[in-house]
């Protein structure tokens, strides 16, 4: 019995420091490939979020190669495991608009007038991201702008594939929106927000209900350093922050392609540019273009990408790129022009920077009115760290107050 309990206390002890020394192989190759620019503001607190990032992400695997459980699913259950209490300004309540989760936040300070209304969609590269991730956030905009907050619990990727989470985040607006008086909402003041990928969603809501006549218009579009396009990974911001946390170039062509695919076999062909035929880069060049980018934003290091062309299986399996309700970047002026006024939050230090300008640019162009808020500190991903306790950033607090 003796031997046997030696044994096994041996074996425990060896799998744990192989499984540490794993996770710490693997979080060291990670940090060796990552840079934090001078710019970024307290860069010790940005390394230790990475690395709670990484530790995780490594643990989940380990753990799917075991066959415990996925990676996915570990990661998901990392980031969602913190609740918070009773908000005593909040009347906060789970409900269901048609078959999708929301949360909503009402202000408990009785208003005289009807409230404005805002649909939240969050970020997470439409693989992460939950109604608990953003619980923080939707509380501050609620408390702090006296507003109605829907926070929509869409489904993710890779287990619901694209158009799923447009699907469900249009489908949450639309019947906020027929519903609204139930809420005490002017319907004429119901905004779309979303940081990241929720960015995403809520422009490409927006854009589907710019023609809706059945609908009020909405009265704006809050976009927190969105992803909107997916035809050219090597723009100045992919080039210049590709290895800064807390979203590498490569990350966010992967997690676009789980969303389209469920799957990123294509990812090398997307990074360096082959996934799209050349004639069809050259008829979006005119929206999606480094020419189009703010010359001082190319001085860091940015080196023209030569296009290259994709081979008819490649531009098979990713021929949705191009849609708008995807890639909202790409929609024609006349939905453009319909858009309602905008605010745009941007940060240097992130690969999506340029979808945020050359979208601004677009909506200008398109005589829609556009509030631009650029973080010159700040990284992708800062907002939600607005009231991390010691890891908070002031950037990330600056931008949250803007919004508001």
């Amino acid at each position: 019995m003796a031997v046997a309990y030696t044994l096994l206390v041996l074996f425990l002890a060896v799998f744990v420091a192989g499984f540490i020394l794993l996770v710490m192989g693997a979080i060291n190759f990670d940090f060796s490939n990552s840079e934090i620019p001078p710019g970024v503001n307290q860069p010790v607190k940005l390394r230790i979020i990475h690395i709670i990032l990484i530790s995780t992400a490594v643990v989940g695997k380990i753990l799917e190669n075991i066959g415990i459980c996925s990676g996915v699913s570990f990661v998901r259950y990392m980031q969602g495991r913190k609740t918070l209490g009773v908000d005593m300004k909040l009347f906060i309540k789970d409900l269901w608009f048609e078959k999708v989760p929301v949360r909503i936040y009402q202000p408990k300070v009785p208003s005289a007038t009807q409230r404005r209304g805002v649909m939240f969609f969050h970020g997470g590269g439409w693989v992460f991201g939950s109604l608990e991730t953003h619980e923080k956030l939707c509380r501050f905009i609620a408390r702090e702008s006296e507003s109605v907050v829907v926070s929509v619990g869409y489904r993710l990727a890779p287990e619901h594939k694209y158009p799923a989470a447009y699907e469900d985040c249009l489908h949450a607006t639309i019947h906020f929106m027929n519903n609204i008086e139930h809420y005490g909402v002017d319907p004429a003041n119901v905004i779309v927000c979303g940081d990241s990928a929720g960015g995403n969603l809520a422009a490409a809501v927006s854009q589907t209900l710019a023609g809706r006549s059945d609908l009020p218009k909405l009265r704006a579009q809050i976009l927190i350093y969105p992803g909107l396009q997916a035809l050219d990974f090597n723009l100045p911001s992919y080039q210049q922050n590709r290895a800064v946390p807390l979203l590498f170039r490569e990350c966010a062509a992967f997690y676009l392609l789980q969303y389209l695919n469920g799957d990123a076999s294509n990812l090398e062909e997307v990074l360096e540019g082959s996934h799209i035929p050349i004639d069809i880069k050259l008829n979006y060049r005119k929206w999606v273009s480094p020419d189009n980018i703010p010359e001082k934003f190319k001085v860091r290091g940015y080196k023209p990408h030569v296009l290259l062309d994709c081979t008819t299986k490649v531009d098979e399996t990713v021929k949705r790129f191009c849609e708008p309700s995807l890639c909202p970047l790409l929609a024609e002026d006349a939905i453009v022009q319909q858009l309602p006024e905008s605010f745009i939050l941007t940060c240097e230090y992130d690969v999506l920077r340029d979808d945020g300008l050359l979208y601004k640019k677009r909506l200008e162009d398109n005589g829609v009115r556009v509030t631009w808020y650029h973080l010159e500190d700040g990284f992708h991903g800062v907002i939600n760290s607005f009231n991390s306790d010691w890891l908070s950033f002031s950037s990330g607090k600056r931008g949250l107050d803007n919004i508001v």
